[in-house]
């Protein structure tokens, strides 16, 4: 555990060079927080209307609009100056639920002797191809084409080779020179072809199979919601498999016809012209898959800077707002997980935004972010620093809310005793660690414990919540956290189980930090390095 220790030569500074909000601004601003207004919007978030706001239903709409309307009502500027206040962001899920290539004589397995991306196929049921047309690379384009003599491929199976045609002497035929051109280092654009001219399917030569399909198995298996829109493979490409040579053998079953396509391949590297090869066969494929999407929103509001020097510079105050939603009748209220979390945010959104309209708002900017995605894997963060509206280097510090209502377990029985867990706030900054100390010490004296702080701790709290990508960006972080309790992730996280003079405490102790951050004359100092997790 990291031990206390005193702090005033960091902050000797504070009082000294800039003159910062004199301390009875600071006090006033801080006691605008009550536990009163932050039973209102509990009461609204974990209500039976929102249904446990799930990622993606109506519930997390509904308070995604809630917040949204609250920034707006408190004067808050819309990110980047959109016209809402939301971050769209796209979860998608595809994966195969049944996937086949067979001949008359044998049965192929995927993964093994050919694969194939969920992502850039469409489902189609079982089909019988009776025909193959070999059409070279794929390429269509002014420096070489493959298409020359072809006006359709309506209905059609094509066969093609991976990469792009090269002489002996390792040169493009498409860039003259060794480096590759984006026909071969994008294979997507040959589906896009082939889709144009109407074939049904295309089947790649994989000549570096066994290196690729590692990578191809990474992705394939991975049935985890990712950060992205569907490619919408059924209008921009041709569906398609990657095939081991010894399949390509197989599929051709004839060796003159295997010798016409390998002989046509190497006229086009030697700079020919491609004489397509037209074959028999007999072969069935399937692909079918499931695609999930969820459609969901980050809310961002913005209290811009007072200082021209220093206004670029951004404190990020976050929390999740998304839960479990409904199972059946049962609703997954998340009134601790993280309603409180994200009352917290609103409090302190408020307060400073009173303070802002009153000529006596924050030096730096301050960015509010209620994430949604965070019970689907930290996906609403991870969405933000891999699509940020502002650039990351100008983040200072992310403050972190997440369960801070409650009791757990180990404090159950310390009557009296307010605490909070502190995690990551030294990881990167120790100047972040003795901002808090200080803040809490002057303003709130909760006991702060870092047992879940420890590298050691096997709960992995650290990388556990939105703050975790943002440190993985080497932004420093502190997250609040009040421990698990008999209730978490059960329908019984209720509001009537929230301390909300605890809420309200903790609230204070997050604004003091905030403000510290947000007014002192020198951004903090970063001096360690993020560890990855293992």
């Amino acid at each position: 555990m990291i031990g206390l220790f005193c702090c005033c030569s960091m902050f000797a500074f504070a009082q000294s060079g800039h003159q910062l909000l004199d301390d009875a601004i600071r006090l006033k601003v801080a006691e605008s927080i009550s536990a009163g207004d932050l039973n209102i919007y509990l009461d609204t978030l974990a209500s039976e209307e929102f249904e446990g706001r799930e990622t993606g239903q109506l519930g997390q709409k509904k308070a995604a609009a809630y917040i949204a309307n609250f920034f707006k009502a408190n004067g808050l500027l819309t990110p980047n100056g959109q016209e809402n206040y939301f971050q769209e962001i796209n979860f998608l899920g595809e994966r195969w639920t049944k996937i086949q290539l067979k001949t008359d004589v044998k049965t192929y397995r995927h993964l093994w002797d050919f694969y194939a991306y969920p992502g850039t196929n469409a489902s189609v049921e079982m089909t019988e191809v009776n025909e193959i047309l070999f059409l070279g690379y794929g390429i269509k384009d002014e420096k070489y084409s493959d298409y020359k003599e072809i006006d359709s491929l309506s209905g059609k199976t094509i066969l093609i080779f991976d990469g792009e045609p090269m002489s002996s002497d390792s040169i493009s035929r498409m860039t003259g020179t060794d480096s590759l051109s984006i026909w071969a280092t994008d294979w997507r654009l040959k589906l896009k072809v082939a889709k144009e001219y109407g074939a049904d399917q295309v089947l790649i030569i994989d000549r570096n199979f066994k290196k690729n399909l590692a990578q191809a198995r990474k992705e394939i298996l991975n049935t985890r919601l990712r950060m992205r829109k569907g490619e919408n493979p059924a209008e921009n490409y041709a569906n398609n498999m990657f095939i081991t040579t010894n399949l390509l053998r197989d599929i051709v079953n004839d060796s003159i016809i295997l010798r016409k396509i390998i002989n046509a391949r190497d006229q086009v590297n030697a700079g020919g012209k491609l004489e397509p090869v037209n074959f028999t066969t007999s072969i069935i494929l399937n692909q079918q898959k499931r695609t999930r999407t969820i459609a969901s929103e980050n809310v961002l509001g913005i209290v811009e800077g007072s200082d021209p020097n220093l206004r670029k510079e951004m404190i990020i105050v976050s929390g999740h707002y998304d839960h479990l939603g409904k199972r059946g009748d049962n609703i997954y209220f998340g009134a601790n997980d993280n309603g409180s979390g994200t009352s917290a945010v609103l409090e302190i959104t408020q307060a400073i935004a009173k303070a802002k309209a009153e000529g006596n708002g924050p030096r730096r900017t301050i960015l509010f972010m209620l994430f949604a995605g965070e019970e689907k894997g930290l996906l609403g963060s991870k969405y933000y620093v891999t699509y940020p509206l502002y650039d990351l280097k100008d983040a200072v510090a992310n403050v972190n809310i997440d369960m801070v209502g409650r009791v757990d377990d180990i404090y159950q029985d310390s009557v009296g005793m307010e605490h909070i867990y502190v995690i990551g706030a030294d990881r990167l900054s120790t100047e972040l660690h003795d901002i808090n100390e200080e803040m809490n010490k002057n303003y709130t004296k909760i006991k702060l414990d870092y047992r879940y702080n420890e590298e050691s701790d096997p709960n992995r709290y650290y990388y556990r919540s939105d703050h975790y990508n943002f440190a993985e960006q080497n932004i420093p972080i502190i997250f609040y956290f009040n421990g698990t309790h008999e209730d978490y992730h059960r329908i019984s996280d209720t509001v009537d189980k929230i301390d909300f003079n605890r809420l309200e405490n903790v609230t204070k102790l997050a604004f003091h930090t905030v403000w510290q951050l947000a007014n002192q004359d020198r951004r903090i100092v970063v001096d360690k390095v993020e560890k990855q997790e293992k």
